[in-house]
């Protein structure tokens, strides 16, 4: 004798994706009672500091504002070291810059795929999310055209009796 699976379970099971053996009649009874959306915004209280600052960055230094702000400041330093000759800080070809930009670029590509890590993450639970309202959202369709089928056929099936009790009068 198969156990009684209860109404929760058989739910989980289908948003688990197992396999199901159990009646389809069932199945779409429950999932007409079972929400299967989820809220995927995920809260800042949720992000640690190293993730938000991660985000905050990554935002920062994916804008034209940075660019440009980081454009000025290039040309500004090589104009300044120019125009100082033997007293600048960094004399042609401007080694100190190079290191500079080795070690922004260094910190830079770290903290930027963190963030497009948890970006990609998000996606995989969005369309993980979107997978299971768009099966939910397919079976109860089917649902309702089998019902809708079984009304036009029983309403056949009416006018046919009508037919025939007309045509005995």
């Amino acid at each position: 004798m198969r156990n009684k699976v209860t109404r929760e379970e058989l739910a989980q099971i289908i948003l688990d994706e197992e396999l199901l053996t159990n009646d389809a009649t069932e199945i779409i009874e429950i999932l007409k009672d079972t929400k299967v959306s989820k809220d995927l915004i995920t809260k800042r209280e949720s992000m640690t500091v190293g993730q938000r600052l991660a985000d905050r960055i990554t935002l920062f230094a994916g804008s034209w504002k940075f660019i440009i702000i980081f454009l000025f400041t290039l040309l500004g330093w090589i104009i300044f070291n120019q125009i100082t000759g033997n007293h600048s800080f960094d004399p042609y070809p401007f080694i100190l810059l190079n290191l500079v930009l080795s070690c922004v670029a260094a910190i830079q590509a770290p903290v930027i795929l963190m963030s497009q890590n948890r970006q990609a993450e998000r996606d995989r639970k969005t369309a993980e999310n979107d997978f299971k309202v768009n099966l939910k959202s397919e079976i109860l369709s089917e649902d309702i055209h089998d019902k809708l089928d079984k009304i036009l056929l029983q309403q056949a099936k009416l006018e046919k009796r009508l037919d025939t009790l007309e045509k005995d009068k």
